[in-house]
């Protein structure tokens, strides 16, 4: 975007300059990084490891910060250690807000495993390093950024811009965040599009290749299978054996291709995909789209790319087994977890029942779980923040292929969607060594912190676009 400058407002401080043609400013992000890295930092080395969570402790942190910026800001806490915090700036009110969040709690850490603090956010071969470095405190500390620099720039908005610090991401089993914000103080949050993690770029050659929107997910659909028989002795065999039969079972939803079937964001995903991928691989992308040569590819990407593969269709995947007291004891019981993620638009009890036929083994009982997250239909590619997403990501990364993605994971977009908000995934870059290496939840977290500096400008960038009045 090509912007003509007026004379310096100001607030030149801050490094801004007005916009003749447009009222977005323009911002120094050299003269940010100092700030950014520093807020960023410092809610890296607040531990909030889930459970217990003590989200509180980055609540007070992001509530000094913003109110000293005249920012206001409400708590809301189930539990008084679990607060999340949101902040308004207001609109004018000729759009509907947009909403930016990003959960304050982390996943639990082994710190044998850790060369450095895993909450020292320690400054090393270029990266920051610390449980969160990726999930999910740069999208906290960049959001933290967003607010205080449309703030500064005292720039005119044609929708509230909605800052959400929200706790219980991880493990929300008691419903101390996203579940209790909608259900309590949705009023408080309501937008019409939001964005949060999900997504990311991917870096190659030092520079992105890569830039994933996220736009769908797949729904936790979780069950049990249990088997009854008759106890007794392990020295006498018994044709009920439960094991027997629950193993013959985990053993045939474990090999059960279930149908292929792609949406709007995978067959978009795909499509692009091959056209930036090698031909051998471009070949098995486009395969998918090939009732002849659909299967070959769905092999070749069972074999070499799981996570492409479980975009395709709903998954079962056998995780936990239960059974026995005893080696010389023939349990009466045993049970098996499946982790099924469905496709948005799965028919989950018509899945049960097809599951079921498979299965063909009427001492073997599907028992669902409780739903921890509801069904998530998938955003439009359409909508007036999908597109800006892109153009940022076209303008500020020109080589990078953007792609529409459906993770194969859970998030607490899904509560949002389910209330018919647009909501989008973004995330930094990183290699992809660094993501099958330092990921997140891995033994040891790390982001770039050049990747971190760009992050904070895509999100500014992408939260100007569609808010600041123009």
């Amino acid at each position: 975007m090509t912007f003509h400058l007026a004379k310096p407002c100001a607030l030149t401080f801050f490094a801004f300059l007005c916009v003749a043609s447009a009222q977005v400013p323009t911002i120094n992000w050299e003269n940010q990084k100092v700030e950014s890295l520093k807020h960023y930092r410092t809610l890296v080395q607040i531990d909030t490891s889930n459970p217990p969570g003590n989200e509180s402790k980055a609540v007070a942190y992001l509530k000094t910060v913003l109110e000293a910026e005249g920012i206001p800001t409400q708590v809301f806490a189930l539990d008084p250690n679990r607060a999340n915090l949101v902040a308004r700036l207001k609109g004018n009110g000729s759009k509907k807000p947009i909403l930016i969040l990003a959960h304050t709690d982390v996943v639990g850490v082994q710190r044998e495993k850790w060369p450095v603090d895993p909450f020292g956010a320690v400054l090393k071969d270029g990266y920051v390093w610390g449980r969160g470095t990726l999930d999910d405190k740069p999208n906290l500390a960049a959001n933290l950024m967003t607010m205080l620099l449309l703030k500064r720039s005292g720039v005119m908005l044609d929708r509230d811009v909605i800052f959400l610090a929200e706790s219980g991401e991880e493990a929300d089993v008691t419903g101390v965040g996203i579940n209790f914000m909608v259900a309590e103080h949705f009023n408080q949050i309501d937008a019409e599009f939001s964005i949060t993690e999900g997504g990311g770029a991917t870096l190659q050659g030092g520079r992105v290749t890569m830039m994933n929107i996220g736009t769908a997910e797949k729904v936790p659909a979780r069950v049990r299978l249990v088997a009854n028989g008759t106890s007794g002795h392990g020295s006498t065999p018994r044709l009920d054996n439960a094991l027997i039969h629950l193993s013959g079972a985990v053993e045939k939803v474990g090999k059960w291709e279930t149908p292929m079937r792609l949406n709007d964001t995978t067959r978009t995903y795909f499509e692009k995909l091959a056209a930036i991928s090698t031909p051998e691989k471009a070949a098995y992308y486009n395969g998918l789209f090939n009732p002849q040569r659909a299967a070959a590819s769905q092999r070749y990407l069972a074999e070499n790319e799981p996570r492409r593969y479980s975009m395709l269709r709903t998954s079962v995947v056998p995780t936990m087994l239960k059974a026995g007291i005893g080696p010389n004891v023939i349990p009466s019981e045993a049970e098996a977890t499946l982790d099924i993620r469905a496709l948005p638009d799965e028919n989950i009890q018509k899945f049960y029942e097809e599951m079921k036929r498979v299965i063909g083994d009427p001492a073997v009982k599907i028992v669902p779980l409780p739903a921890t997250r509801p069904v998530s239909p998938t955003s439009s590619l359409q909508t007036e923040l999908y597109k800006t997403l892109e153009k940022v990501s076209q303008r500020m990364y020109p080589k990078a292929m953007v792609l529409p993605t459906m993770s194969t994971g859970a998030s607490d977009k899904a509560q949002l969607r389910a209330k018919g908000m647009a909501s989008y995934g973004i995330g930094p870059a990183t290699t992809e060594e660094d993501g099958a290496n330092y990921g997140a939840h891995s033994d040891v977290e790390r982001l770039l912190e050049s990747s971190f500096y760009g992050f904070v400008e895509f999100t500014w960038n992408v939260v100007a676009e569609v808010a600041v009045h123009k």
